[in-house]
């Protein structure tokens, strides 16, 4: 044969090689979600409860964009910056873009030379010196039916995956950072109504005591005061202990100390600027979200898989060829008539395995039945946790409301039990239940004020936000 025929020989079977391909298609999801979220007949502001213009797409809106808190924003980029999760991820995400470079590789000739000194001898031999130097391709394997590319393509799937995890881990850790934020403001908020009761309860059982000792009431209502009292003292300690563990797990999110300036004093009731959802909003933009797009990209990484199988049924030919040069001094390595090369093309036929390549292909599609299983299951999830903040909205907007206008009816008895108290028209007894019932409600305002919010995080999660930070 020629050197031309080789040549062309050759190209011919790089081509064949780069059209070949056993990969099945990739079978149709079938998630069995339907079309549109049973969204409420209104969603409202977490404020004030007005129905704003719809929204655009969740998954455009920058986190920057959506919290309306300054200090916030400061603390989420520092968890993002410093975040040692986070940091893990996106080190996975490294080292699967190097695992697939090394996979794709496979899909050219490895070139390489030698250079070798053999020295030898014996009792009865002269000592004897030879040197070469070779330059070539070794085990090159020609792509007839695409299981060299197929496995190059499953693993390039796998780095997409691994980058669609890292950005779902940046999603989680932004949710997380809001929630212990917004935790934080909420505790300091009730730390700070237990503190007011506290000195109130404290300033009243001092001059209750100064009447007790003149006669004017019984040792049972001083007792009572005083039960009272030190109930307010235990919660105000419980909320202290509280707030230091927020400050601490917030912290940990952050993964570096926080400036005292970015937390909350109090407790903000918008930190949040998600519109309401327009009506018809469409389920597909769940197919958005990074664990589904990973999800995707594993199935799509099993089915290449399955191609790589079913191709290690079929011949393979591997190329190793070098040219080089030999000489039994150095100096005369690259002389005249020293130089010489070779071809030696092998071809595999799989003619006995034992079942092993059968088992192969079964076990290859199996893992892309699991993949699709997941791929849906995580759409199915998905759906879930937005119809589930959905129909929280509604409900939390219409409890705050409720608990408002609860708490608006307690100030007003406390203040009329006050003055009865005073007149001497009511017992002791009474202005008791009604400084309990604005205790309580005061706590449960904060509790429905901090659901709405985190809700509304859940939210913006759910819908695949949080991932551009916007402006």
């Amino acid at each position: 044969m020629t050197r031309r025929t080789t040549t062309l020989a050759l190209a011919t079977s790089l081509f064949v090689a780069g059209c070949a391909t056993l990969v099945p298609p990739v079978p149709e999801a079938r998630p069995s979600v339907p079309a549109e979220w049973p969204l409420p007949a209104e969603t409202a502001s977490a404020a004030t409860g007005d129905v704003a213009a719809p929204s655009p797409v969740t998954a455009d809106i920058g986190w920057r964009d959506f919290f309306a808190d300054p200090r916030l924003d400061e603390v989420v980029a520092l968890a993002l910056d410093n975040n040692r999760d986070l940091r893990v991820a996106m080190l996975n995400v490294e080292r699967a873009r190097s695992m697939y470079r090394v996979q794709r590789a496979d899909r050219l000739p490895s070139v390489g030379g030698t250079v070798e000194m053999a020295r030898t001898g014996g009792d009865d031999r002269d000592v004897s010196e030879s040197y070469s130097a070779e330059v070539g391709i070794a085990g090159f394997e020609l792509d007839l039916f695409g299981r060299v590319r197929n496995l190059s393509e499953a693993a390039l799937e796998q780095f997409l995956a691994t980058e669609e995890a890292q950005r779902s881990a940046q999603l989680a850790l932004i949710a997380e950072v809001a929630n212990a934020w917004l935790t934080l403001g909420a505790d300091r908020e009730l730390l700070a109504i237990a503190n007011e009761t506290l000195a109130s309860h404290q300033a009243s059982f001092d001059l209750n005591t100064r009447r007790h000792e003149l006669g004017a009431i019984s040792g049972l209502d001083l007792s009572q005061l005083r039960t009272r009292l030190e109930t307010a003292r235990a919660d105000a300690a419980r909320y202290q202990g509280r707030v230091a563990q927020d400050i601490n797990a917030l912290t940990l999110l952050a993964g570096a100390p926080i400036d005292p300036a970015l937390l909350p004093e109090r407790f903000t009731p918008q930190v949040s600027g998600l519109a309401p959802l327009p009506a018809g909003l469409p389920s597909e933009v769940l197919l958005r979200r990074p664990d589904v797009l990973a999800a995707e990209h594993l199935l799509l990484s099993a089915n290449a898989n399955i191609g790589a199988a079913r191709a290690a049924f079929f011949p393979s030919i591997t190329l190793t060829a070098g040219i080089g040069s030999a000489s039994s001094e150095l100096s005369g390595l690259f002389d005249s008539g020293t130089i010489g090369w070779s071809f030696m093309p092998k071809l595999n036929l799989p003619i006995f395995q034992g079942g092993r390549l059968r088992a192969g292909l079964g076990v290859a599609s199996a893992d892309r039945d699991i993949a699709l299983a997941r791929y849906e299951q995580a759409i199915q999830a998905g759906f879930r946790e937005v119809a589930d903040a959905l129909a929280l909205s509604r409900s939390l907007a219409d409890q705050r409301t409720a608990q408002e206008a609860l708490l608006d009816a307690a100030t007003r008895t406390h203040e009329l039990s006050q003055a009865r108290y005073d007149a001497g028209l009511d017992s002791h007894l009474v202005l008791l239940d009604a400084q309990r019932t604005l205790y309580a409600a005061q706590q449960a305002v904060v509790a429905t004020r901090l659901a709405e919010q985190a809700n509304r995080v859940t939210l913006y999660k759910a819908l695949g936000g949080g991932w551009t930070e916007g402006p």
